[in-house]
Order: C-alpha cells, then sequence, then structure tokens
C-alpha cells in the first residue's frame, strides 16, 4: 500500500472518529471552541515553522493578488451558476453570492498541503490566503451592507467606523501576526533552527496537533438540512467544477515545471467557503430580525448549510487529488476531473428539467386529446 492511501485512510478514519462524536459536542459552542483552538494555536505555529523554513523569495509576493483574483472571478461567474440552477429566491441569492467567492483554506486545504507538499508549499498557501482574507473580510463586507442599504433604504448607518473594526480583526489575527514576524525574521536571515530550543519544542507540538483536530471537526461539523441538500451539493459541486477549469486554463497556458506547483494551485482552488462571510451575514440579519424571511437581505440557515456541505465536499475532492499523486497535473486530466464535477453538479437538476418538460409534454397531449 502506497504512502498516499495509507495516509487518505488515516485521515478519513479521523473523520468518522469526529462524526461518532457528534453526540458528545451537544451545542455549537463546544465546536466553536475546537475550531478556536485550531485557528488560534495549531494553524498559526505551522504556518509560522513553515515560513521559517523556506528561502524568502520575491514571487511571494504575487501569491495574495493571485488569490484576490480568484475570489473575484468566482464573484463574477457565481450569479451564472444561480442562473443555471434557477435559484431564485432573493435573500438565498445574496447569501451564496457572498459565500461562494469565498475561500476557507485554513480548514480545508493547510493540514493537507503541508502532509503531502511538505512546508514550503504551506507557506506559499498562508501568503496566498492574505489575499483572500482581504476579500473575504473587506470586499465581501462592503458588498454585504451594499445589498442591505439596498434592501432596507430608509437604513443608513456609518460604514467608516465597521470597516476599521475589521481592519483592527485583520491585523490582528494571530495567523497575520506570525506571518509578519516570521517574514521579519527571514529578512534578517533567522531561520527556525535559530530559535531557541524550548520554542522549538513548542511550536513542533503545536504544529503536529494541526491535521487530527481539523479532521475530527470536519466529522463534527457536518450537518446539512436535507430539504437542501441536493441544490446546494449542485451549486458547490459547479463551483468547484468551474474553479477547476479556471486553473486547467492557467496550467495550459504556463508551462509549470514542477508538478507540486499544479497540485499546489489545484487544492487551494478546492478550498471550502469561509466562515466570514457567514459573520457578515449574521450581522446583518441580527438587524433585520422584525422582519419576515422573504424579506430579509440574506437566508441565515441557507448559508449554514453551504457551509456545512461546502467543507466535507471540499476535503473530499483534495483528498481525491492526492491520493491519484500526479495524474492531476496535466492540463487534460485537469479538463476532465473538472468536467467531471461539474457533471456531477448538473445531473440531478437536469433530470427534474427533463422530468417536468416530460410532465407538461404529457399535459398538452391530455389536452390536444380534449
Amino acid at each position: 500500500m502506497s504512502e498516499s492511501i495509507t495516509k487518505i485512510i488515516s485521515f478519513i478514519s479521523f473523520i468518522l472518529i469526529g462524526v461518532l462524536l457528534k453526540r458528545k459536542f451537544s451545542n455549537r459552542e463546544e465546536l466553536n471552541g475546537l475550531k478556536k483552538i485550531i485557528l488560534l494555536l495549531a494553524l498559526p505555529a505551522t504556518i509560522f515553522i513553515s515560513l521559517l523554513k523556506i528561502n524568502l523569495q520575491a514571487n511571494l509576493i504575487l501569491l495574495p493578488f493571485l488569490a484576490l483574483g480568484l475570489n473575484m472571478l468566482l464573484f463574477v461567474i457565481t450569479p451564472t451558476l444561480l442562473i443555471f440552477l434557477d435559484i431564485k429566491d432573493k435573500p438565498q441569492v445574496n447569501t451564496a453570492k457572498l459565500l461562494l467567492p469565498s475561500l476557507a483554506p485554513g480548514l480545508s486545504c493547510f493540514p493537507f498541503i503541508f502532509e503531502f507538499l511538505g512546508d514550503s508549499y504551506l507557506a506559499k498557501a498562508a501568503m496566498a490566503d492574505l489575499g483572500n482574507k482581504f476579500f473575504v473580510l473587506f470586499i465581501l463586507y462592503i458588498v454585504a451592507i451594499k445589498w442591505y442599504y439596498r434592501n432596507h433604504s430608509d437604513r443608513q448607518e456609518p460604514l467608516k467606523e465597521k470597516i476599521k473594526s475589521l481592519g483592527k480583526v485583520m491585523l490582528f489575527e494571530p495567523i497575520n501576526i506570525l506571518i509578519v514576524i516570521a517574514l521579519i525574521f527571514l529578512i534578517f536571515g533567522i531561520s527556525f533552527y535559530d530559535l531557541p530550543i524550548f520554542l522549538q519544542d513548542n511550536l513542533n507540538r503545536l504544529a503536529a496537533m494541526l491535521t487530527p483536530m481539523v479532521l475530527l471537526f470536519i466529522g463534527l461539523a457536518i450537518k446539512v438540512k436535507r430539504k437542501s441538500f441536493i441544490q446546494i451539493f449542485s451549486l458547490l459541486m459547479l463551483r468547484y467544477g468551474v474553479t477547476l477549469l479556471l486553473v486547467g486554463c492557467i496550467v495550459s497556458l504556463v508551462q509549470f515545471t514542477v508538478s507540486d506547483d499544479v497540485l499546489f494551485m489545484l487544492v487551494f482552488s478546492l478550498s471550502a467557503c469561509s466562515f466570514w462571510p457567514f459573520a457578515h451575514i449574521s450581522s446583518i440579519t441580527s438587524k433585520e430580525i422584525d422582519l419576515k424571511d422573504g424579506q430579509k437581505t440574506f437566508d441565515i440557515d441557507y448559508a449554514l448549510s453551504l457551509l456545512a456541505l461546502s467543507l466535507p465536499l471540499s476535503v473530499l475532492l483534495i483528498l481525491a487529488v492526492f491520493i491519484s499523486e500526479k495524474t492531476f497535473t496535466t492540463p487534460k486530466n485537469i479538463f476532465l476531473l473538472a468536467f467531471c464535477i461539474i457533471a456531477a453538479g448538473i445531473i440531478v437538476p437536469f433530470y427534474k428539467w427533463a422530468k417536468n418538460g416530460a410532465q407538461i409534454k404529457s399535459k398538452f397531449s391530455r389536452i390536444e386529446k380534449y
């Protein structure tokens, strides 16, 4: 059995353990506690170590802008996906348009990049995530507020203070603080092995927690309402498929000499939807408590379902890419994977359209008989 398959079996086992432990985590606060340990301790420590083990290169500065470009492309494409799936409910449309372009690499792809590609690629992923963070924290918040004001022209509030508070959140987030410190250390030629031994040991122990804790969290977080499962599944699969088409086009245009660079692009682009747009949605929904569901700017239940399904789907696709090793490093195979994922996303809606069309045709034939 290859090392990749052994890792995949181990990862799936941890996810299943999380699923089995769901009953022991009876409320959302307990689950949020586990998420905070991951995002405030294990993940920052892992990224800090990875950055201090690489050589500082100028091309790292380009990565945040490339990730931001991916966010913007997904934001532009999302309305077309919603039209294709005939999603017309306005709060659901706004919710999907806010969530689908966002990425949550910290919980969905960082652990696997670290396990399969190593420290250097995790450092690259951390740098790329800075562009994504700017998008989800600032750009999507401004978009959300704009839609809220458009829905309630009588409610105008100052935006400047909220933007300032979001800036502080981004500046003082532990991951971002450690990225800045690591970059300063690298500029002055300080590597991970120049740190005191006790600090190296503590950071290594924290980093060792990352993968198992993230996998357990995924198992604990899996929860989707049956009513909206098919629609959300189709929407997410189309999002992943279209993203892979974009990556396939880039790989076709740029001749990558290192196959791991292609794998890095693939798995980063397959990241789950971010929790930050959900925070914006929750903030705005709290101002609309007195309104009926159809009158609200966003649908918070729909947002929860999108988040709950995007994380396990993202992880399964990322693991599928890694288990195939170098298979999906050529444009031809990337396009093939993209079309397979898109096909999985449209098969149920297509079946429903065909069924509805047959029913309409049957009704017309009965009318003609009379």
